[in-house]
């Protein structure tokens, strides 16, 4: 029977520290919206769209902000560790509970791999003797180790990454308007607002073109969810959740479009390539000492705090898949610091193979890892909002209690980001470089497919569908 109010004081416990304070979560949900797609993803998308790329990172942002009201609201109604996973095995079934589980841990482990193996290159700046695989090992054992201490160790690690992150973007702002206001630096005779139509328009290359970057654009947009994660181990998560999730369209006005207006203001942006880092360039123009240097570390604490929110999310994810016999038993453990020690393990060993494996491989194999990041994402993003939908439903009928956090319009604004992320799908399917994802995505659902075969085999009540909770609220 569903009780007749959800208190988020009754939510279980889960054997989880609640250790993430209303600080943490604040910025962890602060560095989830700043990642490498915009540090370095957004050179690329420059040079296909120009100026417009503006437009589009702002057009995903309001779909980004959907997407977490949805969120928001799923995890007021009853805010576990698990999150989508949980609400997809809620409202669409045990399957859709499983294969999203297994899904948005696969997104992690592949980022990780990335993420390590840029870290690495980020270090050979400074010092090209270092060894390659080296730096990603120590990298790997140091993010491990703050993983399996405590889950403040981990707060704390993300707070600080994250800083560092908001603090570079502001700074590049302040400095940019400094350059078109008052013209200082080597910048001042160029950098002109006009840079965004000056040449040959704000959408250079055309709509289509300009249309074509949303897939880049959203994997920048990767781990904004990551919020979703930590409810089951924040300390107020009916006041801090809600506070992190609204202050996300500000985060992306600043972060995102505010920073690349005043970029593409200050550097042409016909002077952008693939591989080149936007902040890069725009500090080189700019001509501060040591620019480079400054952005390379910015850079490197992005990689690290992608990769150590990769590890928490796993540990959690597959702890809640084996909580729901959809993953060996063992995983449920917790260590003496609370922590799922033996998930973040597992996920740490594949994360390493990984980097051993981006030896081997060529250069645009790294776009590929990124490029199925984003397919799982977007798999995530759609039960979210489909799930989010479904329970809506469920308040309208009667038979579920009101969430205390309401997203905006009912499922108006959920339906519209569910045929927006339908639409980046289709545009990944038309990109002969990104449509490989897509191949990937289709193996690893046969792969999981066989594996819930196996498991209904093996175990056929977790597979069956426990409809008690629909039953009519008063």
């Amino acid at each position: 029977m569903a009780s007749p109010q959800v208190d988020t004081e009754s939510v279980p416990e889960e054997g989880y520290e609640r250790g993430l304070g209303s600080r943490q979560v604040q910025m962890i949900a602060i560095g989830g919206a700043i990642g490498v797609g915009l540090f370095l993803g957004a050179g690329a998308n420059i040079a296909k769209a120009g100026p417009s790329l503006i437009v589009m990172y702002a057009l995903a942002g309001v779909i980004i902000f959907f997407i977490m009201r949805a969120l928001g609201e799923l995890l007021l109604y009853r805010p576990v560790s698990g999150s989508f996973a949980e609400y997809s095995r809620e409202f669409l079934g045990p399957f859709f509970g499983y294969f999203t589980g297994w899904t948005y841990w696969l997104m992690w482990v592949v980022t990780g791999m990335a993420e390590l193996t840029a870290a690495a290159i980020y270090i050979n700046f400074w010092f090209p003797a270092i060894p390659q695989w080296t730096s990603a090992l120590v990298f790997l054992i140091i993010l491990f180790g703050a993983n399996l201490i405590s889950v403040k160790l981990f707060g704390e690690i993300e707070f600080w990454f994250s800083m560092v992150k908001v603090t570079a973007i502001i700074g590049m702002i302040v400095i940019g308007l400094g350059v078109l206001t008052l013209g200082f630096s080597q910048a001042g005779d160029t950098a002109a607002v006009s840079n965004l139509w000056a040449f040959d328009g704000f959408f250079p290359k055309g709509i289509g073109s300009s249309l074509m970057t949303l897939q880049g654009v959203m994997f920048a947009y990767l781990a904004v969810e990551l919020v979703g994660v930590t409810a089951g181990e924040s300390e107020n998560p009916e006041k801090t959740l809600p506070k992190a999730i609204n202050t996300l369209p500000w985060r992306i006005a600043l972060f995102y479009v505010g920073a690349l207006t005043v970029i593409l203001c200050v550097v042409k942006w016909t002077e952008f390539s693939d591989g080149v880092s936007p902040f890069v360039k725009a500090f080189a123009v700019i001509g501060i000492p040591a620019g480079a240097g400054i952005v390379n570390f910015v850079v490197l604490t992005a990689a690290l705090s992608s990769c150590n929110s990769g590890m928490y999310s796993t540990g959690r994810m597959l702890r809640n898949l084996a909580d729901n016999g959809e993953a060996p038993k063992v995983f449920r453990r917790l260590s003496s610091t609370k922590t799922p020690a033996l998930g973040i393990a597992t996920s740490v060993v594949f994360m390493g193979i990984g980097v051993v494996l981006n030896y081997t491989v060529p250069e645009k194999a790294f776009g590929y890892v990124t490029s199925v990041a984003t397919a799982a994402g977007i798999w995530t993003w759609l039960m979210i909002l489909i799930s989010h939908v479904l329970y809506r439903r469920q308040v309208v009928a009667g038979r579920l209690p009101a969430s205390a956090f309401p997203a905006p319009g009912g499922s108006v604004c959920s339906y519209i980001a569910i045929a927006f992320l339908l639409f980046v799908t289709a545009l990944i399917a038309i990109d002969a470089d990104s449509r490989i994802c897509l191949y990937v995505m289709a193996g690893w659902a046969v792969a999981l497919g066989i594996g819930w075969v196996v498991l209904k085999t093996r175990n056929p009540q977790v597979t069956q569908r426990d409809e008690g909770h629909f039953e009519k609220v008063g």
